[in-house]
């Protein structure tokens, strides 16, 4: 599928629904590294597949670490090998997945061996240098092909896993800027979290904290207790993390493009398995639609929002650093707003797919729709968006947020739809299916 053309939504008869969404990617990537840290076979279930959880899958496997994969079942067996590379030489592709990119290149970079990591053109430009000029202080080293600090590279680890738990290890203090990308701290954290020893990490920058909590209540939940004060963290000797069987949570990023259309089209949408107490930031964004007017409610099933209880949608002045991944979303739906909506605190968002600031403007400037971009913000005017081709980066948060602002505007396309399956390769086919549902 080359272009989407998105249904504008013309009569509503089913004014509640409830969407089933697939598991958390976030969740998914740190549950299959945890489980590849822990001793014996850890059970996951719930598990996303998308082409970033099946890239940092292929990786697992051609580390020699061994799985056992039922993808209809969305279950994945891992016997983990307790902080051990069995293969020492492998070659990883991990694809445009940042998490995989930079966890894998954590774990690497403390163990034995000497491996070659790559990555698509799209990830071959993000951000890498901080979390490599870290793991160089430990003592890792890395041979880079092209430019220094991105890759392709050949990493040759510090082989600080190893399995001598039984012997004194020397304490590790390093420290780590995460204004780039927060999963710099997150991939560190989990692999000392296999490390025999005590290790302290001091951070600097508050980037994207609601995914390092996310690492820290998973490294507890596979036995690995993380303690922090003033941005340092601290990993005492635990003995290593424990196989378990895990379920992993419904995509609550995914969700929230079907909250917003609740928004949008006065409806009322459940996401079913989706819960306050969610470990995902992105929950956040339920909040901001409270103050634009919704009314949401966490039931048995799962958080419900229903459209503002006067029918308008407010305009809102928001920051969203806790949950950027809905920038976008909320970009696609405040032109139908009263009053305009700034989104603050987003510079980092320029180095993530796309440069999702620019993309933003571009595509609402393509649709006659007035914003204005800042440094780290975003201002959108309300407006009657003009149909438009929309162009999507090969970013899968594009072809997701704006195929929203089709269901209220005529003449809505989406270059490059598929672009979505690097978390959720079946969006279009849900969103049709609602579509059809609602009007029937």
């Amino acid at each position: 599928m080359e272009e989407y053309r998105v249904k504008k939504v013309n009569e509503i008869k089913q004014t509640s629904i409830t969407v089933h969404v697939p598991g958390s990617k976030s969740i998914t990537n740190r549950a299959l590294l945890l489980a590849a840290l822990a001793k014996g076979e850890s059970a996951l279930s719930g598990v996303l597949f998308s082409d970033d959880s099946r890239h940092f899958l292929d990786c697992v496997q051609k580390l020699g670490i061994e799985t056992k994969v039922e993808e209809d079942n969305c279950n994945v067996t891992v016997n983990g090998h307790g902080g051990q590379v069995p293969a020492k030489d492998a070659a990883i592709y991990v694809g445009s997945a940042g998490t995989a990119a930079r966890f894998l290149a954590a774990f690497l970079g403390l163990s034995e061996g000497t491996h070659y990591m790559d990555a698509s053109a799209q990830m071959r430009k993000r951000p890498m240098g901080p979390l490599l000029k870290t793991l160089t202080g430990i003592g890792a080293s890395f041979l880079f092909e092209g430019q220094d600090g991105h890759f392709p590279f050949e990493v040759t680890g510090a082989g600080l896993l190893i399995d001598d738990s039984d012997n004194e290890k020397k304490r590790i203090d390093v420290s780590v800027n995460i204004n780039d990308s927060s999963q710099f701290l997150s991939a560190l954290l989990i692999s000392l979290g296999a490390y025999a020893g005590e290790s302290v990490i001091r951070v600097e920058g508050t980037h994207g904290m609601a995914y390092i909590d996310m690492t820290v209540r998973m490294m507890e939940q596979f036995g690995i207790k993380v303690q922090s004060e003033n941005g340092v963290y601290k990993i005492a000797k635990q003995g290593g993390y424990q196989a378990k069987k895990y379920d992993i949570e419904p995509d609550v990023s995914a969700a929230c493009y079907f909250y917003a259309m609740a928004a949008l089209l006065g409806i009322s949408v459940t996401v079913s398995g989706v819960h306050e107490e969610s470990l995902q930031g992105d929950v956040e964004f339920v909040h901001i639609l409270e103050k634009m007017g919704c009314i949401c409610e966490d039931t048995p099933e799962g958080i419900c929002v229903s459209k503002p209880a006067n029918g308008i949608l407010k305009g809102v002045d928001v920051n969203m650093h806790s949950c950027s991944d809905q920038a976008i979303t909320l970009a696609a739906i405040a032109p139908f707003a009263d009053t305009p909506t700034t989104i603050r605190g987003i510079a980092h968002i320029r180095l993530q797919e796309s440069n999702r600031i620019a993309a933003i403007c571009t595509e609402l400037t393509r649709m006659d729709i007035r914003c204005e971009e800042g440094e780290d913000s975003i201002t959108i005017w309300p407006g009657t968006p003009k149909p438009a081709l929309i162009q999507t980066y090969d970013d899968h948060r594009m072809a997701m947020g704006f195929s929203l602002v089709g269901l209220r505007a005529e003449g809505i396309v989406i270059n490059d739809p598929m672009c979505c399956k690097k978390t959720f390769e079946h969006y279009f086919d849900v969103l049709d299916e609602i579509v059809e549902k609602i009007q029937m």
